[in-house]
């Protein structure tokens, strides 16, 4: 492979055309779409258009199913109290609720924006068009009170049903301290066992037939193969499932809430414990997006130290996914030797950064600091020993009878229903669809890089593994091109928000010195407007979409995972299985609770 330059590269752009406004006319011309306007400074390139609300259903109808080349994923859907937001355009009102469409054929996404009062805060609800928009607007509902009608489960998520208020608003507390001392009198105590006890219908479930007896059965959320918080209430039928309701929100911890309060800077750490197996995996989305508000460039060096980063931690996920895959399902030795794998990868990534799983190292505009000397010997070492290490896996795994038996034909899913489920990254490329965001939409110079993308054919659960475990492989060729054309330059962009002048300077005048201080002490001003970055992250599809008010704190952050849709799809291929066979299933999907309810 040639020298890596990126001096000429660019981050992948849509084709920002307003043509999908003509398309939609052409099938439904009462339609009034208004295309964003400058004052919005929407700078990520997505076509936003605004609507309203009461044509908010034939517009669905059209995207979904009259367009040619439909939009057949709904990738997000999220929501924004305008109240306090100073730099907003005259659409806005009290609310803004947005949803990001995608087409694959197409290679296009949509965001359409409407605006809620106060003193009407419904939407018919887009459920009926994608299915994984449910889970998406229990959580609007659950955080910001907006009411979507035709919802068949309308409760909360992520709090619990005893909590008071919705807590993205802005005027509910963000701390502790702006709360009254917890208390639990008798009377509330009694509140809370109540709101314990299980009532199925509550759960939205429903008695199958009435000539059999079914049993209720709790899995989690203390249970080592629902791999962390999580639980799942079946509903059996001897030892079939014939329904069962995923329970999350154990592990809320109010990530975007939190986003409100912390510097642009500050709240970097707090990004590497959404997946906290992805470690800077998690940094680089979010970092991206305030650079696009910011309008920096990075330096060449920076963006191949963030592939090389990245892919690190990718292998680091797979290797952890690879050996309790195969725990869940029978077998208990490789963990064990993968763990010896992954602690030698820890070892250089502390000697690169500092720390191991939480590094919290890329920066806005660059990175924590350059690469030590003796990084690339080290990386060398370790990639000149893994392929015989995954060889050894092979034999032990994939090559398993047991493993075999256990996870052929479980847990099966087709592209169709993939996409319509909100699936990405692995779970969606095992059922042979060739979509990897890296390849397709290239971010921080993956375009100049050679590697494959692993595909599945069957899409079932020992597909979703021999698709990571080709990942693997890719992921060390990545990083090898890495090492052996890592450029030459700086690892920090020139830049007034993001990097500290020359200490010649400082000496000199009091102009320079002042803006570090406040940069450094209140945090960087990063320009009104909005902007959503996207990437190949170790689960699936991880976007940040950062809503800026000229502030030293971001006004809103909204943090898509891939994790969260995954989850909802479990009752539609946990129906007719048997528990053994769930436990594979859930096992395949590689989720972390952090990454579900953030």
């Amino acid at each position: 492979m040639a020298k890596i330059d990126l001096n000429a590269s660019k981050d992948w752009q849509p084709n920002n055309t307003l043509a999908i406004i003509d398309e939609i006319k052409v099938l439904a011309d009462h339609l009034s779409l208004t295309p964003v306007t400058a004052i919005e400074n929407i700078v990520d390139g997505i076509e936003t258009f605004w609507l309203d609300k009461k044509q908010l259903p034939q517009l669905m109808q059209v995207l979904r199913h009259e367009l040619s080349q439909p939009f057949d994923m709904c990738f997000d859907i999220s929501a924004i109290d305008e109240s306090e937001r100073q730099h907003k355009a005259g659409h806005v009102s009290d609310f803004t609720v947005n949803y990001h469409l995608r087409s694959y054929q197409r290679n296009q996404d949509i965001r359409i924006k409407i605006a809620l009062t106060n003193d009407d805060k419904t939407l018919a609800s887009v459920y009926s068009f994608w299915p994984n928009a449910n889970w998406y607007e229990r959580e609007i509902w659950d955080m910001f009170g907006i009411i979507f009608e035709g919802h068949p489960h309308l409760t909360r998520i992520l709090m619990p049903n005893t909590w008071q208020g919705h807590p993205l608003l802005k005027t509910h507390p963000a701390r502790a301290t702006e709360m009254d001392p917890f208390v639990l009198p008798p009377h509330k105590q009694d509140e809370e066992q109540q709101a314990l006890q299980f009532n199925p219908e509550a759960w939205g479930m429903k008695r199958q037939s009435q000539d059999n007896d079914f049993m209720f059965l709790n899995l989690g959320p203390n249970h080592p193969s629902v791999h962390g918080a999580f639980r799942i209430v079946l509903q059996m039928d001897g030892e079939e499932i014939v329904d069962c309701v995923p329970d999350i929100g154990y592990h809320h911890r109010g990530a975007e809430k939190m986003a409100e309060r912390q510097s642009w800077h500050s709240y970097i750490p707090y990004t590497d414990r959404i997946d906290y197996l992805g470690g800077v995996m998690n940094n680089l989305p979010y970092v991206m997006a305030v650079e696009k508000l910011a309008g920096i460039e990075v330096p060449e060096r920076v963006k191949v130290v963030r592939v090389m980063m990245c892919e690190m931690f990718r292998i680091l996920s797979h290797l952890l996914f690879y050996g309790t895959f195969a725990q869940d399902i029978g077998s208990l030795s490789p963990i064990f030797y993968m763990f010896v794998d992954r602690e030698k990868l820890f070892g250089i990534i502390e000697a690169i950064t500092g720390a191991r799983m939480h590094p919290a190292w890329f920066r806005i505009g660059g990175l924590a600091a350059d690469l030590p000397k003796g990084w690339d010997k080290m990386v060398t070492e370790w990639l000149d020993y893994m392929p015989a290490r995954m060889a050894d896996y092979d034999q032990m795994v994939m090559q398993n009878s047991l493993i075999k038996k256990r996870a052929v034909d479980i847990g099966a899913y087709d592209t169709k229903m993939a996409i319509a489920w909100g699936v990405t990254g692995p779970g969606l490329r095992a059922t042979g669809f060739d979509w990897d965001l890296r390849k397709k939409r290239p971010y921080s110079g993956y375009e100049n890089f050679e590697f494959e993308v692993p595909l599945g054919n069957k899409g079932d659960s020992y597909d979703r593994c021999a698709v990571r475990v080709e990942e693997i492989r890719q992921s060390m060729r990545i990083i090898r091109q890495c090492v052996q054309n890592m450029p030459e330059g700086p690892y920090k962009a020139e830049h007034v928000l993001t990097t500290p002048p020359p200490k010649d300077r400082t000496m000199q005048d009091i102009d320079t010195p002042i803006p570090h201080f406040l940069g450094v002490s209140w945090g960087p001003v990063i320009p009104a407007g909005e902007a959503m970055v996207e990437v190949e992250a170790t689960k699936g599809s991880n976007a940040y979409y950062l809503t800026s008010d000229a502030s030293t704190m971001s006004y809103r952050t909204r943090i898509r995972t891939p994790s969260f849709p995954h989850l909802q799809m479990i009752p539609v291929i946990a129906k007719g299985q048997m528990i053994a066979d769930l436990i594979a299933t859930i096992g395949s999907i590689d989720f972390v609770m952090a990454d579900v309810d953030r």
